[in-house]
C-alpha cells in the first residue's frame, strides 16, 4: 500500500531509538557506578597517604599524574576521544564533521574513568554525550535508517547521554534543543524524549534513582528577591565569559607546546592536580561533594569559599587541557555553587534575615554560571531543579540566567561549545 512505507519508516525510527536509549542508560549507568567506585578508592588511598607523612604526599601526585597519563594516550589512539566530545556531537549535526568511530565508547569509557577517577576536575556529561551519540549513530546504521533519521538518532542519543549522566531526562530533551540543534522539530523532540526515557529508565537498574545533587527544602525566596538575583546572574555571566576565555587560552597554551609530547603534558597537569588534591581532596575532583556540601547549606568561611573558588576556577580549565576524555559540566557546577555560595555570604550583611539561604544561592549560582558558560539557560535551570530536586526556585533561576546570559552575550564571549568546536575543525 502507498501509505505503508513511510509508517514503517516512522515506527522503525522510534523503536532504533527506544533500543539503542536503553543501551546508553546501561553503558551510563555502569560509568557513573565506575565513577563512584574509583571516587571511593581515591579518597580512601589519600586519607591513607595522608597519614604516612611527606612521603604520603606524593602518592596523590602520582596516582593522578599517572592516570592524565593513560587516559591522554587511550585519548590518543581514537580520533575525538579526548575532551568533552559535545563540541563533536554538533559538528556531526551540522555535517561539518564525520560520524563517530565504532572504538569512540570504549575509549571514553576507560578513559573515562581512569581520568576523572584519578582525581582530574572533570565532569562525567561530556564522555557520556559523546558515547550517546555514537551508540545512536551505530544504531541508525544497523537499524538501516535513512541518512535524514540516522542524524536525529545520533542527536538524540546525546541527550540521552546527559540524561543518563544526571538523571535528568527534560535536562537532555532541553540541551539537544537548545544547544546542539538550536532548533525545535517535533520529530526530533519525540525522538529525544523515547532516548532519554529509555536511558534514565535503564540506568536506574544499575545506580541510584536519588536526585544527583539533593537539597533540603528551602523557602520560596520572596518577590522582592528578584532584582537582588538579576545583579547576582550578571556577576555570574561576566564570571562565565573569564572562565570560557581561560579554558580556551589554557588549551591555546598547551598547543604551543609542541616539542612536548601529549602525555607529558598530562602526566605534569595531573601531577598539579594531585598536589592539590594532597592538600584537600575538594580542590579536585568532578565536585559533586562540594556541590552537595554547600547546596546542604555546610558552613564554610569566605576566605575557604574564595579559596576554592580560585583554584577550582584554574583547575578545571588546566585539567582539560591534559586532553584526556571528561566534560566541563559537573566542575562548572560547583563552581556555580561556590560562586553563589560566595556571594551570599558577602551581601547576607546588606540582606533582611528573611532573605534567601546560602543553599539557594549556591543552587542558583550553579545554573547561572552554566548559563553564562554554555549559553543554553532553559537547560541549566532544568538540570538544576532535576539535580536538585527543588522547584521552589524556579523564579529566581530563570532571573539569574536570563541575566547571565545577556551579560556574558554584552562581553562578546563566544559559547565555550562553539569555540571549542571552531577549534576542531581548524586542527589539522
Amino acid at each position: 500500500m502507498p501509505g505503508a512505507r513511510p509508517s514503517l519508516k516512522t515506527g522503525r525510527a522510534f523503536v532504533v531509538a527506544a533500543a539503542a536509549g536503553c543501551l546508553v542508560g546501561l553503558v551510563g549507568g555502569a560509568f557513573r557506578w565506575c565513577l563512584e567506585h574509583a571516587d571511593r578508592l581515591r579518597g580512601s588511598l589519600v586519607g591513607t597517604a595522608a597519614g604516612l607523612g611527606v612521603a604520603g604526599r606524593l602518592v596523590p601526585v602520582a596516582l593522578c599524574a599517572v592516570g592524565a597519563a593513560v587516559a591522554c594516550a587511550i585519548a590518543q589512539r581514537v580520533p575525538h576521544a579526548a575532551g568533552s566530545g559535545i563540541q563533536h556531537v554538533e559538528a556531526v549535526w551540522r555535517q561539518e564533521s564525520d560520524q563517530h568511530s565504532l572504538w569512540l565508547v570504549p575509549a571514553k569509557f576507560v578513559g573515562g574513568v581512569i581520568a576523572i577517577g584519578s582525581g582530574l576536575v572533570l565532569g562525567r556529561e561530556g564522555p557520556l554525550v559523546h558515547m550517546g551519540a555514537a551508540i545512536g549513530s551505530l544504531a541508525g546504521h544497523r537499524g538501516r535508517l535513512d541518512a535524514e533519521d540516522a542524524r536525529l538518532v545520533h542527536t538524540a542519543l546525546g541527550g540521552a547521554g546527559l540524561a543518563a549522566a544526571f538523571i535528568a531526562p527534560l535536562g537532555g530533551l532541553l540541551f539537544v534543543c537548545e544547544e546542539v540543534t538550536r532548533t525545535i522539530r517535533p520529530r526530533l523532540v519525540l525522538l529525544t524524549l523515547v532516548g532519554t526515557v529509555a536511558a534514565v529508565v535503564c540506568s536506574l537498574s544499575v545506580v541510584a534513582g536519588a536526585p544527583v545533587l539533593p537539597m533540603p527544602e528551602v523557602p520560596d525566596p520572596p518577590v522582592w528577591m528578584l532584582p537582588v538575583f538579576l545583579l547576582f546572574g550578571v556577576a555570574a555571566g561576566a564570571l562565565g565569559a573569564a572562565y570560557s576565555a581561560l579554558v580556551v587560552r589554557t588549551l591555546e597554551a598547551c598547543d604551543g607546546l609542541t616539542r612536548v609530547p601529549a602525555t607529558v603534558r598530562a602526566a605534569a597537569i595531573g601531577a598539579v592536580v594531585g598536589a592539590l588534591m594532597a592538600v584537600d581532596p575538594l580542590l579536585a575532583g568532578g565536585g559533586d561533594p562540594l556541590s552537595m556540601r554547600l547546596l546542604a547549606g555546610g558552613g564554610m568561611t569566605v576566605v575557604a569559599l574564595g579559596t576554592y573558588l580560585a583554584v577550582r576556577f584554574v583547575a578545571g580549565p588546566l585539567s582539560y587541557a591534559a586532553a584526556t576524555p571528561g566534560g566541563l559540566f559537573a566542575p562548572l557546577l560547583a563552581l556555580g555553587a561556590l560562586w553563589g555560595t560566595l556571594a551570599h555570604a558577602l551581601a547576607s550583611p546588606l540582606l533582611p534575615g528573611q532573605a534567601a539561604g546560602p543553599a539557594a544561592f549556591a543552587a542558583v549560582g550553579m545554573a547561572a554560571l552554566f548559563a553564562g558558560v554554555v549559553r543554553a539557560p532553559l537547560t541549566g535551570v532544568v538540570l538544576v531543579v532535576e539535580m536538585t530536586g527543588t522547584s521552589v526556585l524556579l523564579v529566581p533561576l530563570l532571573v539569574a540566567c536570563f541575566a547571565a546570559t545577556v551579560t556574558a552575550d554584552r562581553l562578546e564571549s563566544e559559547p565555550i561549545y562553539d569555540s571549542l568546536r571552531r577549534r576542531m575543525l581548524e586542527r589539522p
